[in-house]
């Protein structure tokens, strides 16, 4: 079964501002890493248990070729992306989301 990705406000803001950054540094790089998100939001949507448990029920996915994670948690009907978050910041702020 594979279940809809619903991605919350800031996840979609942070995912634009690196979109567009990457494309800023290069035409085309933002198009890569967008492609490299939705493939990994394919792969959370089949699999959502994959990934490994990083805060209560919270689970950390990596962005293949590209710093970044997915933070989302697995729910009945559909996965929440609540951080889609850079490596180098600090981890402790996408844990007061939910």
């Amino acid at each position: 079964m594979t279940l809809e990705v619903h991605v919350g406000h800031e996840a979609e803001d942070e995912f634009r501002t690196a979109f567009l950054w990457y494309e800023s540094k290069r035409a085309g790089l933002g198009d890569e890493f967008l492609l490299c998100v939705e493939a990994l939001f394919d792969t959370i949507a089949r699999h959502p248990m994959r990934y490994r448990i990083v805060h209560e029920d919270i689970r950390k996915a990596l962005v293949r070729r590209f710093p970044y994670a997915v933070f989302y948690v697995p729910e009945p009907e559909r996965i929440q992306v609540i951080a889609i978050f850079h490596g180098s910041r600090d981890p402790r702020r996408w844990t007061v989301r939910g």
